[in-house]
């Protein structure tokens, strides 16, 4: 197989690269990516909304998106290709993911025309930031759990309710919400999707503070909020539906890890000793540092394959899954390992005394929160056995048991 630029990729390449250098400072390998803190810093969320607007208007925000949505109408091959040239550059990056690689794709799949006219463009250009309003504090990893209720009242739906976990919410415009508007069905039976305004009455966003030191999760309450039955997405009671499609993409936008990754670690192996000598050459440490190299391809041209999906049209499959719990796993051992390089450096957090400005040690305290964030590694090895592999599934008491009875059904 032949990995080179064909003629009409090596132009596109260039085209990327010629605006990236015009609009962006090329990143210094010897520093670590710059790494924003949206939820401390508003400045930092301006100069994204400011990158995205660029972005936008160079037609590079929505490559493969159709030009009527202010894309390109791009190839997968193309969207990998910007990838990699933005990777060399200090650009803001984090805060539209969620909505232009969640919400934003699956209301392409169930809104209406005009609410795309609406929403679609001012996403793309960064005016509008979405969130997804998924997770609660008594389902856990069983999303088809939740407790929030949407009930019907007239052409309206008040919900009562809340949501945790829920990224970038107290700066969010917009979110996509999950709720059981009928509780009699079975779990994934009464279920139903819509789209709110986050300004609406009744939302209160509490923000959460984590081990790493910064507080982009929140949680969500919802207390007799009207959302208008225009934006419900899919059929009443179909929401399990929406909400696989938004799975699916989320395993995709998730697929890969947050730095400090292979080619980072090797810069710190550039940069320290071991035993005497210089890390690189420990044959120990080369043989780990292959190892990892070795995943990341493999990671590489398996979100290709499934990218590939994308261009066609098509849904994100099962097998999107895979990136997420190879890679955020890798994130960890590669964070675990450069504590360990650095000995009792490893331990100071002050970026200036610790090596690479303390990247390895803040990535061993957001990892684990990765490792859930998306689904947890156990979710994920579950929807691989069963939908990849083929293999039998787990055994669910509760499939078929109506949702309000289920507490009876559990301890009979």
């Amino acid at each position: 197989m032949d990995f080179n630029d064909t003629p009409a990729e090596a132009a596109f390449r260039a085209e990327a690269r010629r605006f990236l250098e015009a609009n962006a400072t090329r990143r210094d390998r010897e520093v670590p990516q710059s790494r924003q803190r949206y939820e401390e810093d508003s400045q930092a969320l301006t100069r994204a909304k400011a990158w995205q607007a660029k972005k936008a208007a160079a037609r590079f925000a929505g490559i493969m998106w159709d030009e009527k949505w202010g894309g390109r109408g791009g190839t997968a091959i193309q969207q990998v290709i910007y990838n990699e040239e933005e990777a060399q550059f200090d650009v803001p990056s984090g805060v539209f993911g969620i909505g232009l690689g969640m919400c934003i794709p699956t209301m392409m799949a169930y809104a209406t025309p005009s609410q795309l006219d609406r929403h679609v463009g001012p996403a793309l250009r960064g005016e509008e930031i979405w969130c997804q309003l998924f997770s609660e504090p008594s389902a856990g990893s069983d999303l088809a759990g939740l407790r929030t209720r949407a009930a019907h009242d007239g052409d309206h739906w008040i919900v009562n309710g809340q949501k945790i976990w829920t990224s970038g919410a107290h700066y969010a415009d917009y979110g996509l919400l999950i709720t059981r508007t009928d509780p009699s069905k079975p779990k994934h039976g009464g279920l139903t999707a819509f789209f709110l305004d986050m300004k609406s009455p009744g939302v209160e966003v509490r923000r959460i503070r984590q081990i790493s030191g910064t507080s982009h999760f929140c949680e969500v309450f919802f207390t007799d909020v009207r959302i208008p039955d225009a934006q419900r997405l899919g059929a009443i009671n179909d929401g399990w539906k929406v909400a696989l499609t938004t799975l699916m993409n989320e395993r995709l936008a998730v697929g890969e890890a947050p730095r400090p990754n292979v080619g980072d670690l090797l810069q710190l192996l550039r940069e320290s000793e071991l035993d005497g000598a210089p890390a690189l050459r420990n044959l120990a440490v080369r043989e780990r540092l292959a190892d990892w190299y070795v995943k990341a391809q493999g990671l590489k041209y398996t979100r290709c394959r499934t990218m590939t999906r994308l261009s066609r049209g098509e849904t994100p499959g099962p097998e999107a899954s895979i990136g997420k719990v190879v890679s955020v796993s890798q994130l960890q051992e590669i964070a675990a390992f450069g504590m360990d390089l650095a000995g009792q450096a490893g331990a100071v957090m002050d970026a200036a005394l610790s090596p690479m400005q303390g990247w390895f040690q803040n990535a061993m305290l957001y990892a684990p929160g990765s490792r859930i964030a998306g689904g947890t590694d156990e979710i994920l090895r579950n929807i691989i056995a069963e939908r990849v592999l083929g293999l039998p599934g787990d055994v669910r008491v509760d499939k078929d048991v109506p949702f309000n009875q289920q507490r009876v059904a559990k301890s009979a």
